[in-house]
C-alpha cells in the first residue's frame, strides 16, 4: 500500500521559493544602486536586527557548539553563493540567472546520497530531468535572444558557480533544519552572514540610498520569512523529494523579470515552464519518510 506523501511540507517549501524569488528581484535593483557587498551587509543587518526580538520572544536557546557549527558553515556557504549569484544577477536577465542556477538541484540530488545518506529514487532523476530539459529551452532562447556568450560570459560564470555553492546550501538546509528551528534558522544566518561579510567593512561598506534601503529592508523580511518556510519544509521531508520543487522558482523570477526589469515572458518561457512544472509533479506523487543518518547529523539542542 503507498502511503500517502503530506502536502504542507511541499507547500511550505514552494511559498518560501517563491518568495525568496521576489527578494531577489528586490536585491538586484539594491545591488545596482549600492553595490552587490552593501546590498548584502545591508540585508544581513536588517534581517538580523528582525529576527533578533522574534527569537526572544519565542524563548529561543543559544545552540548546542555542533549545531552553532552547522549554522556557521552554512553561513559561509549561503555568503559566497549569494555574492556571485547577485553579481551574477547584476549583469543577466533575472529569467537567464535563474535558469542558469538550475543545476544545482540536479547536483543536490546527487549530494543527498552522499552526505545524508538518502537513495536516489528513479522518479527524483527523472523528475530533474525534466527540470534541466525546461531549463535548456529556456537559456537557449534567451541567449539567443540577447547578448551572445562572451558578452554575457562573467555573469553566466558567477551564476554557475553560485549554483555549485547551492547545491551545497540544499544539503546543509536539510541537515539544520532536523536540529534547529526555522526562527533559530532565520536569525543565525542572518547573525553570521554579516559578521563574515563585516570584514571587507574598511574597505568596501559604503552608505546606501534611500532607494536601496528601502529595497534591501523589504528583502531582508522576505528572506527571513523564505528561509523559516524552506526549514519547515526540509524539516518534513525528503531532501530529494522537495529539491526538484527549486525549479518553480523560474516561474516566479520570470514574473519578478517582467514586472520589474520589464523582460518580455516568450513562448520558450512557457514551454520550459510546462517542462519544470510537469518534473516537479513527478517527484511529488510518491512519498519517502524523512530519513538522515545520526551519524551524519550533529545532536539536537
Amino acid at each position: 500500500m503507498t502511503q500517502a506523501r503530506p502536502i504542507l511540507p511541499f507547500l511550505s517549501v514552494t511559498g518560501g521559493i517563491a518568495t525568496f524569488s521576489l527578494m531577489d528581484a528586490l536585491m538586484k535593483r539594491a545591488s545596482i544602486e549600492t553595490g552587490v557587498y552593501n546590498a548584502l551587509l545591508l540585508r544581513a543587518a536588517v534581517g538580523s536586527a528582525l529576527m533578533l526580538p522574534i527569537w526572544l520572544l519565542a524563548r529561543g536557546r543559544w545552540p548546542a557548539l555542533p549545531v552553532l557549527r552547522l549554522h556557521m558553515l552554512r553561513s559561509a556557504v549561503a555568503a559566497a553563493m549569494a555574492g556571485l549569484f547577485f553579481w551574477g544577477l547584476v549583469r543577466l536577465p533575472m529569467a537567464v540567472a535563474m535558469a542558469l542556477s538550475f543545476i544545482s538541484p540536479l547536483v543536490a540530488l546527487y549530494l543527498a546520497a552522499v552526505v545524508l545518506g538518502e537513495k536516489i529514487r528513479s522518479t527524483a532523476i527523472l523528475a530533474s530531468l525534466f527540470g534541466l530539459a525546461g531549463v535548456s529551452v529556456i537559456v537557449a532562447a534567451r541567449l539567443g535572444e540577447g547578448a551572445g556568450p562572451a558578452d554575457s560570459a562573467p555573469g553566466i560564470a558567477a551564476v554557475l558557480l553560485s549554483a555549485v555553492f547551492y547545491a551545497w546550501n540544499l544539503i546543509l538546509q536539510r541537515q539544520q533544519a532536523l536540529v534547529s528551528t526555522p526562527i533559530d534558522v532565520a536569525l543565525f544566518q542572518n547573525l553570521f552572514v554579516g559578521l563574515i561579510l563585516i570584514v571587507g567593512a574598511p574597505w568596501l561598506a559604503a552608505w546606501p540610498s534611500v532607494a536601496a534601503l528601502r529595497d534591501v529592508s523589504g528583502s531582508a523580511v522576505l528572506a527571513a520569512v523564505s528561509l523559516m518556510l524552506l526549514s519547515w519544509g526540509y524539516a518534513r521531508a525528503e531532501a530529494q523529494a522537495l529539491v526538484p520543487l527549486e525549479y518553480t522558482a523560474f516561474v516566479w523570477a520570470a514574473l519578478a523579470g517582467w514586472f520589474w526589469f520589464g523582460e518580455a515572458v516568450t513562448a520558450s518561457t512557457v514551454a520550459g515552464a510546462a517542462l519544470i512544472v510537469l518534473g516537479c509533479w513527478i517527484a511529488t506523487r510518491r512519498t519517502g519518510g524523512p530519513h538522515v543518518p545520526a551519524a551524519n547529523l550533529p545532536p539536537a539542542p
